[in-house]
């Protein structure tokens, strides 16, 4: 364990490099400034080469497994009352039979974004520069709901097979639509919340979650199906965040 753990170290720390290179470079010799607080700053980072390190070894040794594991359990047949699973791979699934897999992919991502670190930021952020206008818990659950519907959707299109372009051209015209009518204030925040989305606690776990139910779920392919949940996380939170704007100015004027 030592020895993988020091292996994860030193590729974290072959890929933190540039960005300290960068950082650095631009300080020392295109500003020629000195760095302040340098003990503290390189303190600092070898806090979060360690920090990473750890995470990503316990990406792998956990999480990974974890949400394969999972998805393997819930799509079991004794478990969804599926006895010929052979029928179910020549296309007669009963998508109803996978409502439990919905249920844990909305509880995931609703989970893991509110635990996310790059959302609380942002939203402890977003409430200094609007004077407590925007609420922090009330962006975290909004852009929560979205990664949460999102998820569940996504594993629905998994398990139904449906083409992922459906979906993302959809929800696509819907945020075109709702950037008309959203208040100005909210409308880069809401497609920033997208991407904030696609961080260090969701991503790994919804990623398992889609491969390991396009593995297990009869008929799939997790090269072709087990791929895309992320875009769901990104595009619903853009949606759930306008129409918490949209909500919050209506019953303002109420």
């Amino acid at each position: 364990m030592l020895f993988e753990l020091l292996n994860t170290l030193l590729a974290t720390i072959k890929d933190v490099l540039p960005i300290a290179i960068i950082i650095f470079g631009f300080q020392i010799f295109v500003l020629r400034r000195k760095i302040p607080n340098l003990l503290k700053v390189i303190t600092g980072f070898v806090y979060v080469l360690i920090g990473l390190a750890f995470f990503l070894y316990g990406l792998e040794k956990a999480l990974f497994p974890l949400g394969k594991l999972m998805a393997q359990q819930l799509t079991a047949p004794d478990f969804i009352g599926i006895a010929d699973q052979a029928a179910n791979a020549l296309g007669s699934i009963d998508w109803m039979a996978y409502k439990w897999v919905y249920l844990f992919a909305f509880a995931i991502g609703f989970a893991t974004t509110i635990a996310e670190p790059s959302l609380l930021a942002v939203a402890i952020k977003a409430n200094q520069v609007s004077g407590g206008v925007i609420g922090i818990w009330g962006l975290r659950v909004a852009v929560a709901l979205g990664v949460a519907i999102g998820i569940a959707l996504g594993t629905y299109r998994i398990v139904t097979g449906t083409p992922l372009y459906w979906y993302i051209v959809a929800g696509y015209i819907a945020v075109i639509i709702q950037t008309l009518f959203a208040p100005k204030v909210i409308i880069a925040l809401a497609y920033d919340s997208g991407g904030v989305t696609t961080s260090t606690v969701t991503v790994p776990i919804v990623a398992a979650l889609g491969l390991g139910l396009a593995s297990t779920v009869p008929g799939r392919n997790p090269v072709i199906d087990g791929f895309g949940l992320i875009a769901f996380a990104s595009l619903f939170p853009m949606i759930t965040v306008m129409a918490y704007a949209q909500l919050s100015e209506w019953r303002a004027k109420d």
